[in-house]
C-alpha cells in the first residue's frame, strides 16, 4: 500500500520539506482506488527497467534523459519520433531498444520511390497453390524500426496512420491486427535536409513523443572513441533482450494503473485550453495528445516506483509529448527559427507557467522548476 509516510519521504526529497495534509490526502484516496504497489515480482520491475536503460546506454552514451524518455513512452505504449542530425545516434537508440526489449524486430528503410504496399504487405498469386495469399510487410512485428521516415512519399508515411492507432493493417479489403505489443520507433531528418517531405499533422499526433539527441559531450565523445580505437565498441545489433514480451506486457497494464488525482487531470485540462486559445497557434493540443500525456506520467511515476502521479511526472514529459502536436501560425514560428529555439516548446513552458497547479497538488510540484 502506498502510506502518506513513503508519500511524504518522496516529497522531501524534492522540496526539502514534509508534505502536506492536502497531499496526503491524494495518496489516501489512491489507496482507496487501488493505486497501491504491486508486490508479485521476484525482483522490483524497476530493477529491470533500470537493467535495460543501462544497457541501451552502453550503445548511445551520455544521453541517460534521452533513453528514460524513450522508455518512458514506449512503457506508456506509445511510439517515438526521433529527429535529429545525421549521425547523432538516431538509428542506434531505436535499435537498441528493439534488442533490449526482445520479440520480433523489423527494420523499414524509407525511400522516395516505396509503396504502401512494402510497408503493409501485399497480396500476391501463388503459382504452387493457384491461389492469392497475403505476404506480410515489415510491419508485421513487436518493434518497427522506420529509418528516415520522411525520405519517403505523404502516400507512403499513411499507411502507418492505421497500424499506429488501432493497431492493425487492412489489406485488399481484409483487416489484419498486428502482432502484441507493437510498438514503432521512427527517425528523420530535420525538414531543411534536401529530399524530405513533411509529416502529416495527422500523423504526428499519433507518435507520443519527439525526442531529439543532440551531440554527446566532450567526455562521452573521447570515451566513444577509445572504444572504437580499442575494438570494445559495443553495437546495439551484440545487445541481448533484458525483459521477456510477457513481463513487458505486464509493465506496461501495471503502468496504467497508475492513481492520478484530479487536479492533475485539470491542470492537463488547461494547459490544452491555453493553447487552443493562444493567438500563435493554428492547431491545438488534441483529445489524443492529452490521453497520451497522461499514459506518459502514469509511466513515469512507475519507473520511479510510484503506484501515482505527481506534478513532477507531468511537467517532465509534456515538452517531449505535446510540442510535435502544435501548428504555430506563419509569423510566430519563423521568428522562433530565426532565434535558435523552438516555437511550440517555448508555447508548452509557457503554458506551464501560466496554468497553475490546484492547491491540493502543489506541494509535489517544486521537484522541477517551471520555465
Amino acid at each position: 500500500m502506498i502510506s502518506p509516510q513513503l508519500f511524504n519521504s518522496v516529497m522531501n526529497r524534492k522540496n526539502g520539506a514534509s508534505g502536506t495534509a492536502e497531499s496526503a490526502e491524494m495518496i489516501e484516496e489512491a489507496e482507496s482506488r487501488g493505486g497501491g504497489e504491486l508486490r508479485h515480482w521476484p525482483e522490483p520491475p524497476q530493477v529491470l527497467l533500470a537493467r535495460l536503460q543501462a544497457k541501451v546506454g552502453q550503445a548511445l552514451m551520455g544521453k541517460p534523459e534521452v533513453i528514460r524518455q524513450c522508455l518512458t513512452a514506449l512503457l506508456a505504449g506509445g511510439h517515438v519520433l526521433l529527429e535529429d542530425r545525421p549521425g547523432t545516434g538516431k538509428t542506434m537508440l531505436a535499435q537498441a531498444f528493439a534488442r533490449c526489449i526482445g520479440g520480433e524486430f523489423k527494420r523499414i528503410q524509407f525511400t522516395s520511390d516505396m509503396l504502401p504496399g512494402d510497408v503493409t504487405g501485399s497480396v500476391v498469386f501463388n503459382a504452387g497453390s493457384q491461389e492469392l495469399v497475403f505476404r506480410p510487410g515489415p510491419i508485421m512485428a513487436n518493434v518497427v524500426l522506420a529509418d528516415e521516415i520522411n525520405r519517403t512519399s505523404p502516400r507512403t508515411q499513411s499507411a502507418l496512420l492505421e497500424a499506429m492507432e488501432e493497431r492493425r493493417i487492412t489489406v485488399e479489403g481484409k483487416t489484419r491486427r498486428l502482432p502484441v505489443p507493437f510498438m514503432l520507433l521512427a527517425t528523420q531528418n530535420p525538414l531543411s535536409f534536401e529530399g524530405t517531405s513533411k509529416l502529416p499533422e495527422a500523423q504526428l499526433d499519433r507518435f507520443m513523443m519527439r525526442l531529439g539527441i543532440g551531440y554527446p559531450g566532450d567526455a562521452d565523445e573521447q570515451d566513444m572513441l577509445a572504444q572504437f580505437a580499442d575494438g570494445k565498441r559495443i553495437e546495439p545489433d551484440r545487445l541481448r533482450p533484458v525483459i521477456a514480451l510477457q513481463e513487458w506486457l505486464q509493465m506496461q497494464a501495471e503502468a496504467r494503473q497508475c492513481y492520478v488525482h484530479q487536479g492533475l487531470l485539470q491542470f492537463m485540462v488547461g494547459v490544452a485550453r491555453f493553447t487552443r486559445s493562444s493567438p500563435e497557434v493554428q492547431l491545438g493540443l488534441s483529445p489524443r495528445a492529452l490521453r497520451d500525456w497522461l499514459r506518459c506520467a502514469q509511466a513515469a511515476a512507475y519507473l520511479d516506483g510510484r503506484g501515482y502521479a505527481i506534478p513532477d511526472d507531468l511537467l517532465s514529459t509534456g515538452e517531449a509529448a505535446l510540442a510535435h502536436r502544435l501548428s504555430l501560425r506563419g509569423r510566430y514560428s519563423s521568428a522562433a527559427e530565426l532565434a535558435g529555439s523552438s516555437a511550440a516548446e517555448d508555447l508548452i513552458r509557457q503554458a506551464f507557467a501560466a496554468v497553475p497547479f490546484p492547491a491540493e497538488t502543489k506541494a509535489a510540484a517544486g521537484g522541477r522548476k517551471r520555465r
